[in-house]
């Protein structure tokens, strides 16, 4: 297949696109390198080195034989040009990665939700537009995540995308299936619950066929590809903003950092390894739904745990020491997850569970380039609300002068 993968130079994108172009695909990655800006924004940089994406496709077909495309467009700004290349190419498959994903740079302050607001929803409506306007009947994979769900407690597992409820009418009650309630805790989340509503309208109005994949947070950094070349590898993301949980735990261990545990840590958490998102797009991609058919919702997790509990487990393996903090996040300081994955179990995905090799991986990793961190960036310091920002820790070391007075 000729696949577009929007958003492939990022920690999801760059990955699935060695992957399927692995595969024997044809890939063409369409980004606007957005997440490099961010990082000099921010001050911070990943914690492997990454070259440039075009030296990255070169590195690729030097070592495969296969050749990755790269096209510079900005799908929240550049609606005609990304019209024009999707007229022009007509892919079978477009896979949209192409999303501010982190919640906490969503909450850092008005400009930061108003820019992803503006970037997501615009780039998801853009591409939907384009798709319609070109009679482009490929199948649109888009990688959501586990958020729009919330994480309060009901007490009954998430299913995947659709309830049946019964409505109670003047003849009586009667069933129908709706999308599962959102319940999103971050502008970021708020914006993949918007896209669900845009891919249904698309779906039943326009026939544009969507596989929409909620996600849970992802651990782990290479992939068989991404080992080929050093030049390949992934990058990985250790700062307060953009470092899923896991992956600052094991990267806070290496460097002899306390691993900071907010709140509780009794937040529960849908968890998946980077090669199992891999290979979870490619099922999707096998799976598509027919024209006219409503979007298919996945639950792209593998397990659950609860915050403190990786903390203990990181801390058993590593013997690191564990920070509990104030929580900048607003939301409950305990909660129960039960999730249904049974359409990627039945699609034949063997899951990748937490192993300790993998963990350690991650370790060993994380010390080959421990040169590369700035401490100052390790911890979470975007806060929900004003009032919650009074009370972020920002100096888990305890390394800030103190007075003696």
């Amino acid at each position: 297949m000729k696949i577009a993968v929007l958003g492939g130079d990022g920690f999801c994108g760059w990955p699935t696109s060695l992957h399927l172009s692995n595969l024997g695909h044809e890939i063409h990655i369409i980004d606007n390198l957005s997440r490099r800006w961010i990082d000099t924004e921010l001050g911070v940089q990943s914690l492997t080195p990454m070259d440039s994406i075009q030296e990255r496709c070169r590195i690729w077909k030097e070592t495969s034989g296969e050749q990755i495309h790269f096209h510079l467009i900005d799908l929240a700004k550049e609606y005609y040009r990304l019209r024009d290349w999707l007229s022009e190419n007509r892919p079978d498959a477009v896979i949209h990665f192409a999303e501010q994903r982190a919640a906490p740079y969503s909450m850092i302050s008005d400009r930061h939700k108003i820019y992803t607001v503006d970037n997501n929803i615009n780039a998801t409506h853009n591409l939907l537009v384009a798709m319609v306007e070109t009679g482009l009947d490929a199948h649109l994979v888009h990688l959501g995540t586990m958020g729009v769900y919330g994480y309060s407690t009901v007490g009954a597992p998430i299913p995947e995308g659709y309830l049946d409820v019964s409505i109670d009418t003047p003849g009586g009650s009667k069933g129908m299936e709706i999308l599962y309630p959102t319940r999103p805790g971050s502008v970021y989340h708020m914006t993949k619950s918007l896209d669900q509503i845009l891919f249904q309208f698309y779906a039943q109005n326009d026939g544009v066929r969507v596989t929409d994949l909620h996600q849970g947070i992802v651990w782990g950094t290479n992939t068989d590809q991404t080992k080929r070349h050093p030049q390949l590898v992934n990058r990985f993301d250790y700062d307060g903003d953009y470092g899923t949980v896991l992956n600052r735990f094991l990267a806070q261990a290496a460097i002899d950092y306390p691993l900071t545990v907010h709140g509780t840590g009794g937040q529960t958490r849908a968890f998946i390894h980077i090669q199992d998102t891999v290979r979870c797009i490619e099922l999707a991609l096998k799976d598509a739904p027919a024209k006219g058919e409503r979007v298919k919702i996945f639950n792209q997790m593998t397990e659950t745990h609860r915050v403190r509990d990786l903390a203990e487990l990181v801390a058993k393996m590593t013997g690191a020491r564990i920070a509990y903090l104030p929580n900048p996040r607003k939301e409950a300081p305990e909660n129960e997850l039960i999730v249904k994955n049974d359409n990627f179990l039945g699609l034949g995905l063997d899951p990748i569970t937490l192993q300790e090799g993998l963990l350690e991986e991650v370790v060993e990793i994380a010390k080959k380039f421990a040169h590369r961190v700035d401490r100052k960036r390790v911890p979470c310091v975007s806060a929900w609300t004003r009032d919650l920002a009074s009370r972020v820790e920002r100096d888990p070391e305890g390394k800030r002068l103190k007075s003696v007075s």
